[in-house]
This record gives structure tokens, C-alpha cells and sequence, in this order.
């Protein structure tokens, strides 16, 4: 029985509805739209379309239904799976019969330098923070600053493992590491972290940053390592207030308007709590213009009277795919039981201990009316993954 179990693997999601239970998980997917959110679909213009096709490097994300009418683009399914492993903490990774050396742990205890540059975290912290010509064109030290357990393209760099998550988060040293380099990686954007619930706000040369940072989109793909990092390493709250500032930015502010499609596409939904999720995405698409172009609204409601092909009602806020099935009534229980909660990592994490923002210059958007994300529970993600869908 233990060697058929050991082979068993989890059923991959196929479609872009099946890795997404953002919408699907809460009857608030029901609520009306607002006004300016009416007569959502699917349809871009064609030089939207082209460019949030070329960040996805898909071509097929482009459909033309005649010569006259616009394309229309569609969600990625790379990104939609890949966050979905990701938030279901990679449920058919295999274990690794290679002996656990705790490589990421010991380099954030300053023991072992990175590969393969031979840098050590202290003088990366030290040396390196404002030197934003290092940080931009060095493409080995991400990998090692904010490990994944996934393989990244410095192939010397190592995957996480559960236990070395465990003893990272118990480790107060490479903690105070961590927070440093999430604090100097924010200032190479021209953000500074305000507080111990990872509170930000603009730095004092964001201007700078911002328009280094709209031009350099390779830095989108950081960011979003960035955030899994946090997720896994126990600052899932963190998360939050860095996503939402950019869609405040990004959507409200136009600081950062060539970030929109990969902080929709792929910040949100690094989070994994779906309530924070919606949040975010009733903000963004408040603010998203073109608003018929807005994809990552709820899914079309289904008539319960015949109508069309398949009885089917696109109403506003449409992403173009369908709605997945109710969550069981017991399963909601248990989703809000864990509204707070962060996963895969097997062990009980203290919150953070919350500082007052109160005078300083902190962004008031989407974050600021967020709820904050208090206890950080871990199970193990096949527990949470029967339990909860992310």
C-alpha cells in the first residue's frame, strides 16, 4: 500500500475555471456589478491584445472571430497553473531522496556564499543596496534571496523543502536576513517597507524607480518570486499591501501602466487566500480601463431557464470562462475557518506583531482598507488541498 501511495499523483487542472476558485468559492460572486463595470466582455483593442500577448509569449492568447472585429484575448493557462500548483504548495512534487543539506538556510546565515558568483547575504545587504545598476543586471542572486520550491534559472541555486521551511521560519537570523533583502529589493522599485505587517509606500526617488521599473519588465517575473517567496517562507500577510499598492499605482495613479496585465495575470494570484483575492480584483476592476476589457472579473452566471446553445448568461464582469461547480456548504465552513490562514508549510506560526502607520506618508488605497491577515496557521498542503480550494 505504501509504494502504490508513493506513486500516486494528483489530477492537474486542464482549464483556467479548474485552477481558479477565486469567484466560485463565496456566494459574493452573485453581487450586482457596479456602474462602471456594466457590459464587461472579453474584447480589447488590437493593440491591447498585442501587447498582453507578447507579455504572456503566447500567441494563441489572440482570437479573431472576422477581418472587422477586434481580437479578444484570453487568460493564460501557463500562469493560471502554475499558481495553482504554487497555492496548492505543488502537490505532485516528488520528495527528494538526495540528503537535505539546508542550502538556502545556511547561505541566509551567512555560512555558504551564493553560486556561483561566491557572495555572501552580509555583503549583498551591506554593499549592494542603492547600487541599482548591480541589481539590475546580476540575474543569479534572485534565485538565492528568494528561494522557491521550484527550480529558478540559476540552476545552482536549490529548491525549498518542507523541512527546510520549518527551520528557516523558526530561525530568528535568517528571518531578520529575509525582511533586509525583501526591504532592499523594494528600494531597487522605489518602495520602502513601513512596518512589521508589510505596510509600503512610495521611497523618496520613486520617480526614478517607478519609470526604470514601467521600461524593465523582466523585473515582473522577480516580483512574482518575490511574493511566492513570502508566501512560503511566512509572510503571506505581505503580500496584500505589495499587491494592492501596485494596482493602486499601476490603476489609479498610471505610475505603472505596463505592469497591469502581470500584476493581475500573476501577483493576485500568488495569495492564497481567495477573500483577499476579490478584494483586490473588486478594486482593480473598479479601476481597469477599458472596463469591457477586464478578464479577471466573476465568471458568467448560468440561466436556470434555456437560453442560446447552452442556457448560458454572460453578465457583467465576465472573464469568459465558466463558472465552476458551488463549493459544498461544509467546504465554506471550513474555508472561513481558515481565512487567516497560511499553508504548506506544516508547522504554527505566530502573527506579526503590527506597528503604527499613524503620520507616516503610507499609500490610502486598496491596502489600507484590507483587512489584515492576523494568525498564520501551516498545515500540510494535501491536508489543505482536500480541504480548501485555493
Amino acid at each position: 500500500m505504501g509504494n502504490l501511495l508513493g506513486h500516486w499523483r494528483v489530477k492537474e487542472p486542464s482549464t483556467v475555471e479548474e485552477c481558479d476558485s477565486t469567484w466560485g468559492s463565496d456566494s459574493e460572486s452573485d453581487e450586482p456589478a457596479a456602474e462602471d463595470d456594466s457590459g464587461i466582455s472579453e474584447s480589447v483593442s488590437p493593440a491591447e491584445s498585442e501587447r498582453a500577448a507578447e507579455d504572456n509569449g503566447d500567441s494563441t492568447n489572440q482570437l479573431t472571430d472576422s477581418p472587422e472585429s477586434p481580437p479578444k484575448m484570453k487568460r493564460s493557462f501557463y500562469a493560471a497553473r502554475d499558481l495553482y500548483k504554487y497555492r496548492h504548495c505543488y502537490p505532485n512534487n516528488k520528495k527528494s531522496r538526495q540528503p537535505n543539506e539546508f542550502l538556502n538556510l545556511r547561505f541566509y546565515l551567512n555560512k555558504i556564499p551564493l553560486v556561483p558568483d561566491g557572495i555572501y547575504i552580509e555583503e549583498i545587504l551591506t554593499r549592494w543596496r542603492g547600487d541599482y545598476d548591480k541589481l539590475e543586471h546580476n540575474h543569479t542572486y534572485i534565485q538565492w534571496l528568494f528561494p522557491l520550491r521550484e527550480q529558478g534559472l540559476n540552476f545552482y541555486a536549490h529548491e525549498l523543502t518542507q523541512e527546510e521551511i520549518k527551520e528557516f521560519q523558526s530561525t530568528r537570523e535568517a528571518k531578520r536576513r529575509f525582511l533586509a533583502a525583501y526591504s532592499l529589493m523594494l528600494d531597487f522599485y522605489g518602495i520602502k517597507l513601513l512596518d512589521k505587517s508589510g505596510n509600503v509606500s512610495r521611497s523618496s526617488n520613486w520617480q526614478e524607480r517607478f519609470h526604470h521599473l514601467n521600461e524593465s519588465q523582466h523585473n515582473y517575473l522577480r516580483i512574482t518570486r518575490i511574493l511566492k517567496s513570502l508566501g512560503e517562507l511566512g509572510y503571506e500577510a505581505f503580500k496584500a499591501p505589495l499587491v494592492g499598492f501596485f494596482l493602486e499605482e499601476s490603476l489609479h495613479h498610471n505610475t505603472l501602466p505596463n505592469m497591469q496585465h502581470s500584476i493581475l495575470e500573476y501577483f493576485v494570484y500568488t495569495i492564497r487566500l481567495p477573500a483577499t483575492r476579490r478584494r483586490l480584483l473588486r478594486y482593480a476592476r473598479r479601476h481597469y480601463r477599458p472596463a469591457h476589457a477586464f478578464l479577471w472579473g466573476p465568471p458568467p452566471k448560468r440561466s436556470r431557464f434555456k437560453g442560446g446553445d447552452d442556457g448560458a448568461s454572460v453578465g457583467a464582469g465576465s472573464s469568459g470562462i465558466r463558472a465552476p461547480a458551488p463549493t459544498p456548504e461544509p467546504q465554506r465552513r471550513v474555508e472561513n475557518s481558515f481565512m487567516s490562514s497560511s499553508v504548506c508549510s506544516g508547522m504554527l506560526v505566530s502573527s506579526h506583531d503590527s506597528v503604527s502607520a499613524e503620520g507616516m506618508n503610507t499609500y490610502a488605497g486598496i491596502g489600507s482598507s484590507m483587512d489584515r491577515l492576523e494568525g498564520v496557521l501551516m498545515m500540510k498542503g494535501d491536508e489543505y488541498a482536500e480541504a480548501v480550494p485555493l
